[in-house]
């Protein structure tokens, strides 16, 4: 919500003697917390979203196409021969802000794509005549969407006044408590309206504020009985709390993870925007079993990792994604952080920086309720340290820790990699391979024979190296692109995969090669990513996810 606070009497262009009210913002609606009402937008190019937001709970969103800038505007009542500053907050891509029919010089501003809130202003003079003026933003023909939010238009009352000062919100009703653990409760309650945010009560004392209707409380005590409280606030205050609701933490060394099915599907859900749908995760479809969030990012600590939920993939806060890891592990989903990835690198090469990545992993299973952890860690490993960090991190999680990893072809290609002795080194605490096949050349399969990625042949040649090495058959999976756009190279159409998990569990649909026995026990496959399965309309998890649980 966009707040003016006058800085005194106007005086502009007033008669000797005459004194006007205290400035004000005359845009209406002007932090998009009523949708676009006030507002005109070209082509219908524009809408409001509850994330990123600058103030208040909504923001505009407008997205250029074709010849359409995505201009969208609003006209506002100004006094003649009067100054006004117009501002507005922006992020996303090439954004402007301007003012048109100002009766003397037209104004604008601009900026190029910017990752973060940054603040537009310009000022401009009314003429003698001029009682209105249109304002205005826009973005760049072929550009991405831009983001505005707060705009002022602030000057002497043209007679339009300004948005009606807000009023306390009203008590939030329905609370209720959700997904529990020995050490968090997950809550929600209904929205409130003109509530820009949330204050979280715990035994009475506030302990989170939100701008969503969910939270997750953490670092509760185990069996423990508390009660909680909700209120509702925006700039006008804030209001009474609501009924209390009363819960009890669940027994301590309880596993508070799901179980893996016998067959699981992996999918990667893409904690950023590269051109594949966005999805909350809610969104992530039935058929994935785990679901690795990717990625953690590093610190400047050796070892260290933490997580940074990006605004791009919508979520209204951090309470909102913690409420849907809860939830789909309520339905029986493995929520996993992921370690590396193309561009991300965590150096664990000593025993402190063992120790940090140790400790910090599992204060992030602690905070989000992530089941366990992915390496992907694509610039070289030292079996050494990353084997006692992980075994570090399962003392401290226990036995219903999720450990997954997704090795290049080229690291394991023997026992002797890195990857592979780290592999076998963690055995016992193990929970799936998931190799990627893809992005690479050809490889050398268990008979020693070259295969080229792409085909049956390079799924099982390469996947029996792994059951031969001393991997259970329950730890490999078959790691490939949910698309075409979803590697640089390596897609395989869903039959390939399907006929490369029916040649090494049942001994049918091989290629060239064929296994000298089956392994029935298989884990599964796994995908980059969701996102690119929601893009191609899911045709790779509704086509394999069926198969991998119907395994026999």
């Amino acid at each position: 919500m966009a707040l003016a606070v006058g800085a005194g009497l106007a005086l502009t262009g007033a008669t000797a003697g005459t004194a006007y009210a205290a400035d004000v913002n005359v845009a209406k609606n002007a932090g998009f917390e009523s949708g676009l009402a006030n507002w005109t937008c070209s082509a219908g190019s524009g809408a409001t979203v509850s994330s990123p937001v600058h103030g208040g709970a909504a923001a505009l969103k407008a997205t250029p196409g074709g010849q359409d800038n995505a201009r969208c505007a609003q006209t506002v009542a100004v006094r003649p021969n009067s100054t006004y500053t117009l501002s507005a907050w922006v992020q996303g891509g090439y954004a402007y802000l301007g003012a048109s029919g100002t009766g003397t010089t037209d104004v604008s501003t601009w900026t190029p794509d910017s990752a973060g809130w940054k603040q537009l202003t310009t000022r401009f003079t009314t003429g003698a005549t001029t009682t209105s003026v249109t304002v205005y933003t826009h973005g760049w023909y072929g550009q991405s969407a831009y983001y505005a939010d707060d705009v002022s238009v602030f000057g002497p009352d043209g007679g339009g006044g300004g948005d009606p000062d807000p009023v306390v919100p009203a008590t939030p009703a329905g609370l209720t408590a959700g997904a529990v653990t020995s050490s968090s409760v997950t809550l929600s309650w209904n929205p409130v309206s003109g509530a820009t945010g949330y204050h979280v009560y715990r035994d009475g004392a506030k302990v989170q504020s939100v701008t969503g209707t969910s939270a997750t409380v953490t670092g509760l005590a185990a069996d423990t009985s508390y009660s909680f409280q909700v209120s509702a606030g925006n700039a006008a205050g804030e209001s009474a709390r609501s009924a209390a609701v009363a819960t009890r933490t669940s027994p301590g060394g309880q596993n508070p993870n799901p179980a893996v099915p016998r067959h699981a599907v992996t999918g990667y859900w893409q904690n950023f925007n590269n051109g594949a749908t966005v999805q909350k995760l809610r969104d992530v479809q039935a058929q994935y079993d785990i679901i690795a969030v990717s990625f953690a990012d590093s610190t400047a600590t050796p070892g260290q990792i933490v997580f940074n939920l990006d605004p791009a993939v919508g979520y209204a806060s951090v309470a909102d994604f913690k409420a849907d890891i809860a939830a789909k592990k309520a339905a029986g989903k493995s929520v996993i952080i992921s370690v590396g990835g193309e561009k991300g690198n965590v150096t664990i090469n000593s025993d402190a920086s063992a120790t940090a990545f140790a400790n910090s992993a599992y204060a992030l299973m602690q905070e989000y309720g992530f089941s366990g952890v992915d390496i992907d860690l694509e610039h070289g490993i030292n079996s050494t340290y990353l084997t006692k960090a992980l075994r570090q991190l399962s003392a401290k999680a226990g036995p219903g820790m999720v450990l997954t990893m997704a090795p290049q072809t080229i690291d394991m290609q023997n026992t002797g990699t890195e990857y592979f002795k780290t592999a076998l080194a963690v055995k016992d605490i193990l929970t799936v391979v998931n190799m990627q096949y893809y992005n690479s050349g050809s490889m050398l399969g268990c008979d020693g024979k070259v295969y080229s990625q792409g085909s049956v042949d390079f799924l099982t040649a390469l996947a029996c190296i792994q059951l031969e090495g001393g991997l259970d058959a329950s730890q490999v999976g078959l790691g490939v692109p949910a698309s075409t756009r979803g590697a640089g190279s390596g897609y395989v159409d869903p039959q390939i995969v399907k006929n490369a998990l029916d040649c090494l569990t049942r001994g049918t649909g091989c290629g060239s090669f064929k296994p000298s026995k089956t392994y029935p026990a298989l884990r599964g496959a796994m995908t980059w990513s969701t996102n690119w399965d929601a893009t191609a309309g899911n045709a790779w998890s509704n086509a394999v996810g069926p198969h991998v649980h119907n395994l026999p």
